[in-house]
């Protein structure tokens, strides 16, 4: 007889617990067991609780190599779902094997789970059952994950249309999904009860806009109301505002933006020039030309317009970065001039806006939407079907795809779909919108993912005060040294990456419906790993710096001015999005900055996919730099009068999951 030790951790999930029957049979290398029942005196497989067991059989297993749960009926009881976190199992020489689960099992049935260290296929060679094993679950998987085409030009996406199609593993929930909707319909009924949110007029006056989401300020959007028409700070927010990665440095002035020294010389140092300040890296562009040829939505009744303007800023001798010369067009000419500092206050400021709408657009469509969520989505899809849960790269990256379909799914059926929350708030509208990630995504490349690459391929790396960079570059050290050390346990040579047929299809199946197959994207599109850093960056501060509208205008109802000198106060509240459109956008970034609760932080890891104590180790040694860097964001924080925290480490999500 040999006697083993059983233990079953039920996830501490509302409901996780099950009333239905448990059964297991272990499977080693020397035979399989019967079927053995599992129950004892009590309640058994309680949410957050772990259970024992002990069984017997006639004679030893060997090493056990998989353990199958049964879910059957109990009695006259209705069937419960039930969330499994592991499994583990003490041999009759007290060798244990842990059998990690973490998933839902729902309905009747067995679910087969294989000893928990991570293997490629190559480690399976020799083993005829555990080949069968992953190969039966990458086949149920790939029946369970499928493609569609959302819209020509898109990355291809999940082939489910409502959330209540999802596997139960990939719902938000229970406290998560309740409390969006909770958040949802509070936002939407103080705007009701406001009369705003049906309100089709321009403001009366610009104070008037703090009466939208009154309880909702926070000192950072208190401080953007404050600050938001000074031109440092305009400049500023394209350092370390919601989309600060769209500036670059301009070694040479396009012929498309005909800036002059004349033109400019009111706005630099009598001792300098516009060209010893090109030689000196202190003049960087913001070059908004993807807009070009956007089509514009109608809202309220009126149509909208979108530019797709140019913006020339320096870096002053005080360190700060101030525009200096603003053209609404591509195309120069006589219809499309020039504004300056220099110019009237209205001229000025409207020309500001036009560049604070155009990069709206541009981040929420590109920076937010194509690069972190759609992005994400086809990295979590391929994980799903390529890679079996012993393989390593699945264990290091299913963390990191916690909610991402619920999220992506819910939003192309609330959110940017047609009739959705962006077709009523944004300029662009769904077909616009649609238009520019398809063209967007023409372009991307993995140097756009890639943090240290985009910083030098736009010219940045020492631009000062640039904390997005600065904190950025922590976190992609740490990811970086944390990939690196697992990838290296399981890879150890460029063979065995060559000789992984699983990780060869996860590579070219991203590269196929993420950039579908367009060879400029470049051959290591798949190797990103700063996801989560980007989101943090582009995600977190949206409320923060937009819930001042002025600062981040959704839509302009009048077309950019072909002269100066014809702005005024009265024109800009006109041109501006009106009461409605101003809330409805209001209640997209409050929703899209709110995290709803059962958040895990970067570096979170309370499912352990990981069994073996190397992995640990480097987990361990991740979580402490992560921690490292949050304490030196939090004393650089101290000095600053408007802190960056949308890179500390606790503040960004494990996963693209809102």
């Amino acid at each position: 007889m040999a006697t083993y030790k059983i233990r079953v951790a039920t996830g501490n999930y509302l409901c996780g617990g099950t009333l239905d029957s448990i059964a297991i049979t272990l499977v080693g290398t020397q035979g399989e067991s019967p079927k053995f029942q599992l129950d004892r005196c009590g309640k058994d497989f309680s949410p957050g609780e772990e259970d024992e067991y002990v069984v017997q059989t006639e004679h030893d297993l060997g090493p056990i190599l998989l353990v199958r749960l049964h879910k059957e009926p109990y009695s006259i009881f209705p069937q419960t779902n039930w969330n499994c976190s592991f499994v583990e199992v003490a041999g009759p020489r007290e060798e244990v094997y842990r059998f990690p689960c973490y998933q839902w099992i729902v309905g009747y049935t067995t679910l087969e789970l294989r000893e928990g260290a991570a293997k490629t296929i190559c480690k399976d060679a020799d083993n005829q059952l555990l080949l069968r094993h992953r190969k039966e679950e990458l086949r149920a998987k790939q029946q369970a994950y499928r493609y569609k085409e959302f819209q020509p030009g898109w990355p291809k996406c999940l082939d489910v249309d409502t959330v209540d199609q999802l596997n139960l593993n990939d719902q938000y929930s229970s406290t998560k999904s309740s409390t969006l909707e909770v958040n949802m319909a509070a936002g939407q009924v103080e705007l009701k009860l406001k009369g705003l949110l049906d309100c089709k007029k321009s403001w009366n006056k610009l104070d008037d806009i703090q009466r939208a989401f009154w309880f909702y300020r926070s000192p950072a959007s208190e401080y953007v109301r404050k600050h938001w028409d000074e031109d440092a700070f305009f400049g500023y927010q394209y350092l370390n505002g919601v989309n600060p990665i769209s500036i670059r440095k301009c070694t040479e002035i396009p012929a498309k933006f005909p800036v002059t020294q004349e033109i400019v010389a009111k706005s630099l140092q009598k001792h300098t020039t516009l060209d010893k300040e090109l030689e000196k890296g202190n003049l960087f562009l913001i070059d908004c030309e993807v807009l070009e040829g956007t089509p514009a939505t109608e809202l309220n009744g009126s149509r909208q317009h979108i530019a797709a303007p140019l913006c020339l800023l320096h870096l002053n001798h005080q360190e700060e970065l101030v525009p200096i010369a603003i053209q609404l067009t591509q195309q120069p000419g006589p219809d499309s001039p020039i504004f300056l500092p220099s110019d009237s206050e209205w001229d000025w400021a409207l020309a500001k806006f036009w560049v604070r709408n155009s990069t709206f657009h541009i981040h929420e469509v590109l920076t937010h939407l194509l690069y972190t969520h759609l992005m994400a989505e086809v990295f979590t899809l391929a994980t799903f079907r390529h890679l079996p849960m012993c393989h390593p790269l699945y264990k290091l990256l299913i963390p990191h795809t916690r909610y991402t379909l619920h999220i992506n799914v819910l939003g192309r059926v609330r959110l940017f779909s047609p009739g959705g929350l962006i077709d009523e708030a944004t300029a662009t509208g769904f077909h616009g919108l649609s238009h520019l990630l398809a063209k967007g995504l023409s372009t991307l490349t993995y140097s756009t993912l890639c943090l240290p690459d985009d910083l030098r391929d736009r010219g940045v790396e020492s631009l000062p005060n640039y904390y997005y960079k600065e904190d950025g570059m922590k976190l992609w050290e740490a990811i970086h040294s944390f990939v690196s050390g697992i990838v290296c346990l399981y890879y150890p040579e460029d063979i065995s990456v060559r000789e992984d047929p699983e990780l060869q299809a996860w590579v070219a199946e991203i590269f196929n419906k993420g950039p579908l197959g367009r060879e400029s994207s470049g051959p290591e599109m798949p190797h990103c790993s700063y996801g989560p850093g980007r989101r943090g960056g582009g995600n977190n501060g949206q409320f923060d710096f937009g819930a001042w509208m002025p600062n981040y205008p959704s839509s302009m109802r009048k077309p950019p001015p072909k002269t100066k000198g014809s702005a005024t106060f009265g024109s800009i509240l006109d041109t501006l999005p009106d009461v409605s459109t101003t809330c409805r956008s209001l209640l997209i970034l409050w929703l899209l900055s709110k995290e709803p609760g059962d958040r895990r932080p970067l570096g979170c890891y309370p499912a352990e996919h990981f069994t073996e104590e190397e992995p640990k180790q480097i987990i361990a040694a991740f979580q402490n730099r992560l921690a490292q860097i949050s304490k030196e964001i939090e004393e650089r924080n101290k000095r600053l009068p408007l802190p960056y925290n949308y890179l500390n480490p606790p503040e960004i999500e494990n996963s693209t999951s809102i």
